[in-house]
């Protein structure tokens, strides 16, 4: 694990710097005009977006792990090879709580673009047979972009999940509509996976589980407390998560507990029916960006 020190000849002076964290991750602070923003080695995690003369827009739980072997709750967590449980092996996959090495970090008309990098080795092939590199292109300024591209390596097909997983803060999860998915068929985690149809916007009335299939539709997050909307553009995906636990689960989540209210995920995702299969030599790009505007 690289540290601060280590990496220092690659900052930005006063634009984009490293830091070593307590609990011995490193983190890349970026400040610039148009926007600030965090982003740690450790799982490709942006951790922090906060556009000029506006609240912070992700959410990071004050009680989340920030330490080697624990996921960070809150930002955007990178899953990959699979999307939610599988016996015997971490959730969501294993490039959240993997170290990344640092490809590059520029900066253009104001802008700054990170990528890290991540590529099999032998403790994921032990967990997922198949090699592959993985890209995460950050690019930070008036909206937030981030590129999620899969390549695979090996001699044959893969098929992958994958998912940007972003939890966004809100001024209360109770009062905010969710456009932008009308019509769409979506799987609810809450009623067994049970195939349903969704009818308007979506309120947060209950634990909210639900992955949206077959679509590639903008969404909006609409916060009339915070008197703004979030818009969440995507492409090269074909799936979306709307996802905000409620007081049972979210209370029974050490590193959430009462801030459940403060936040909700919407999720650029390729998940179940719409996973990605690779030819051999081939990659895709999974995309989001996300900016805010006044309501």
């Amino acid at each position: 694990m690289k540290t601060a020190s280590e990496l220092r000849h690659l900052e930005i002076p006063n634009i984009a710097t490293f830091t070593d964290t307590p609990g011995g991750l490193t983190r890349l602070n970026i400040s610039t005009k148009k926007a600030a923003a965090e982003v740690y080695l450790y799982g490709a995690h942006v951790t922090a977006y906060q556009p000029a003369g506006q609240p912070p827009v992700l959410f990071l739980s004050k009680k989340s792990f920030v330490e080697p072997g624990k996921a960070i709750r809150g930002g955007v967590p990178l899953i990959f090879p699979w999307f939610g449980p599988r016996a015997g092996f971490p959730a969501h996959g294993f490039v959240r709580t993997a170290e990344w090495e640092l490809e590059s970090l520029s900066q253009h008309d104001g802008d700054v673009t990170v990528v890290m990098r991540f590529a099999s080795n032998a403790a994921t092939l032990a967990a997922w047979p198949h090699e592959f590199v993985i890209r995460h292109r950050i690019t930070v300024g008036d909206s937030l972009e981030m590129i999620v591209e899969v390549e695979n390596s090996s001699s044959a097909p893969f098929t992958y999940e994958d998912a940007l997983h972003t939890y966004f803060t809100v001024a209360d999860a109770l009062e905010v509509n969710v456009s932008g998915l009308d019509g769409a068929e979506y799987l609810d985690g809450v009623d067994g996976g049970q195939r349903k149809k969704q009818s308007g916007s979506i309120r947060i009335e209950r634990e909210t589980d639900r992955l949206y299939l077959n679509t590639v539709t903008t969404c909006t997050v609409d916060d009339l407390s915070l008197k703004r909307r979030i818009i969440v553009e995507k492409s090269g995906s074909n799936s979306t998560v709307v996802w905000n636990p409620w007081a049972g689960k979210g209370m029974s989540l050490a590193d959430l507990a009462e801030e459940w209210p403060r936040m909700i995920c919407i999720e650029t995702v390729n998940a179940r029916e719409n996973s990605i299969t690779l030819a051999a030599g081939e990659s895709h790009a999974t995309r989001q960006c996300v900016r805010v505007e006044p309501r």
